[in-house]
């Protein structure tokens, strides 16, 4: 098994320690100042003997951070998962060969557990085991995966837990832990990143979910490389590491045995001199010592050996298995989630009955005119305003799960709020109603994932949203009537690409055409028609069907979700091209500002990312 650095080091402040312990299962870094220019040494961790095992050698590593205040140095990232902002001068070596990470041959942990609160703990594994394993396998052999996966990390006993979260009762932060850890190795990877495995955890829990990773082995029989970084192990932690590196500023100041780690420090520390002189008596005692000489010896006989390359990238689940299994899982996490939709059910029944109450029976007089257009623009603009803001990380599972939620959403409140005023009380003119509700929910929905894919985060995603829907509901035909609108900007086009102005219209048409209503003046016909209001009073037009509105509704949300795809797409691609960018300029004032008078790289390979 074999080592790595950290990879989250890009949330390091200057004068920020930090430590990662590294194994044949594990690593160690120390940093003390990443703003010090730093050089990464020849570095070669393996398996445990086993043939199938995995060799990891890096040669003369440089990875540079560009930040809001200038470049930082630090040596870390090896995983090939650096952020957008970083480049990496060096050798990265898998089994002696320069090869990526495929799905399936690696699994990254993050530090954060990412577990959806309201699944048990098989179903979360289960889930998971549905969508990375391929189709070639049954639905029982999956099964069966997941079951043996959770019993490897101990949790046989919480499998009909639910995992629980904030205000919600559940599984131990250990328990968690060990759950992702059996999320990441459902595909029996070959290299295992963890990054601060441990992170939150007291020592008791801490130690148990690291013996577990260090006994994968004896359950499934695979030798792993794990990768993984931790702070301040406990005595016991400590002595479940084969191998330790420690970094200081970057530099190599110590890798080899963690048993023989202590004896090779204290031959090269002395005692009461400064921090900094310290560390740099432990480098070069390293670097002098024969651990350093015997880790130099086998980077160069991996690289000569033919030890085979890291398979290349295994098949997952296919794209209709994975749509299913994100619908089925969405909706039983809606279903499960109080907070989801039936809180928001609530809330509208009870607007609903209030509606229902104050508008009840407005009958066919003139005044009911207003009455009925302030009753359905009411409706409509409360069903907007408390769309969910969700981000949509899996569209297509989150819009079929989400489907009969919104259709409940619009039938049963909207029947409260549409019959005891008096409104067009046949089946068309409901459903018709509903159908309006049930599209502009849809369209808020789509319209904020697409909002939240351009911003940072969450709450800049709802202001945002809600800035660009107060636009279109000024624009929308209600406030203010179409042909009062100035034509720069707000006509044209705003107006019409607001999807207030066909819910608005499409509503109006709904109500008001076949009805007749008496003048409150005399003179002319007694009666006044539905459509001359349309046409004269709210300004509609008359040209197409209430059909043709709620049709271009729902074409708005196909294309709001296809916008939102396009975007997420094009930033994962763009963001690569940009960082090479950026990193090809700066990189030869890098190199000459780290150390003007010597290579940064002696035989080493150059990759940008």
């Amino acid at each position: 098994m074999a080592s790595l650095l950290q990879p989250n080091a890009r949330n390091l402040e200057p004068n920020q320690n930090s430590e990662t312990l590294s194994s044949t299962a594990l690593e160690v870094e120390i940093i003390n100042n990443p703003m010090q220019s730093n050089r990464g040494g020849n570095v070669v961790v393996r398996s445990m003997g086993d043939e199938d095992g995995v060799f990891l050698t890096w040669e003369d590593l440089w990875v540079t951070v560009n930040g809001k205040k200038g470049s930082k140095s630090i040596l870390e990232g090896v995983t090939g998962r650096l952020g957008s902002n970083t480049r990496q001068l060096g050798k990265i070596l898998i089994n002696g060969h320069k090869q990526k990470l495929a799905f399936g041959t690696s699994a990254y942990l993050t530090q954060d557990d990412t577990l959806m609160t309201t699944l048990t703990v098989r179903e979360a594994v289960y889930y998971s085991a549905q969508l990375q394993l391929p189709d070639s396998m049954s639905m029982s052999e999956k099964k069966e995966r997941a079951e043996m996966t959770i019993k490897e990390m101990g949790l046989q006993d919480a499998m009909n837990t639910r995992i629980g979260g904030w205000g919600v009762k559940g599984i131990s932060g250990g328990q968690k832990r060990r759950v992702s850890i059996c999320i990441e190795i459902l595909t029996r990877p070959k290299l295992l990143f963890l990054d601060e495995p441990t992170s939150g955890l007291d020592s008791a829990a801490s130690y148990y979910v690291m013996s577990r990773i260090a006994k994968l082995d004896q359950w499934d029989g695979i030798r792993r490389t794990v990768v993984a970084s931790i702070h301040q192990p406990s005595s016991e932690v400590f002595q479940l590491f084969h191998n330790l590196c420690l970094l200081s500023s970057g530099r190599t100041v110590y890798f080899g045995p963690a048993s023989e780690a202590t004896e090779d420090l204290e031959k090269g520390s002395d005692g009461g001199i400064p921090t900094e002189e310290a560390i740099e008596s432990l480098r070069k005692s390293y670097k002098s010592s024969e651990t350093y000489q015997q880790v130099q010896r086998q980077v160069a006989k991996i690289c000569k050996q033919d030890c085979g390359t890291l398979e290349m990238k295994r098949s997952h689940a296919g794209f209709v298995t994975q749509c299913l299994v994100l619908t089925k899982r969405s909706f039983v996490n809606m279903f499960r989630d109080l907070g989801y939709y039936w809180l928001r059910l609530a809330i509208y029944v009870a607007l609903a009955i209030g509606l229902a109450t104050v508008f009840y029976d407005v009958g066919y007089s003139y005044g009911s005119i207003q009455a009925r257009g302030s009753l359905i623009m009411f409706i409509f603009e409360r069903e907007r305003l408390n769309g969910h803001y969700g981000t949509g990380a899996f569209v297509i599972g989150n819009t079929f799960s989400a489907l009969p939620f919104l259709l409940v959403i619009s039938l049963i409140p909207g029947a409260i709020a549409y019959y005891p005023p008096g409104l067009q009380r046949d089946a068309e003119h409901f459903l018709y109603f509903a159908a309006v509700l049930f599209a502009c929910m849809m369209l808020v929905e789509s319209l904020m994932m697409t909002v939240a894919s351009m911003v940072p985060n969450f709450l800049m995603g709802i202001i945002t949203g809600a800035g660009i829907q107060a636009l279109m509901v000024l624009v929308g035909g209600f406030f203010r009537y179409p042909n009062d609108l100035p034509n720069p900007f707000w006509r044209y086009p705003l107006y019409y690409i607001a999807f207030h102005k066909y819910a608005y219209q499409g509503l109006f048409k709904n109500e008001f055409e076949g009805l007749t209503f008496p003048r409150d003046n005399a003179g002319g016909p007694i009666n006044l028609r539905g459509e001359e209001i349309l046409r004269d009073t709210w300004q509609v037009e008359m040209s197409y069907s209430k059909w043709v509105d709620l049709a271009i509704l729902l074409g708005m949300v196909a294309l709001y979700r296809l916008l939102f795809l396009v975007i997420i797409k094009t930033i994962e691609n763009v963001k690569p091209i940009v960082a090479s960018f950026m990193s090809a300029r700066s990189k030869q004032t890098a190199q000459v500002m780290v150390n003007p008078f010597s290579t940064p790289m002696h035989g080493g390979a150059i990759q940008q990312s």
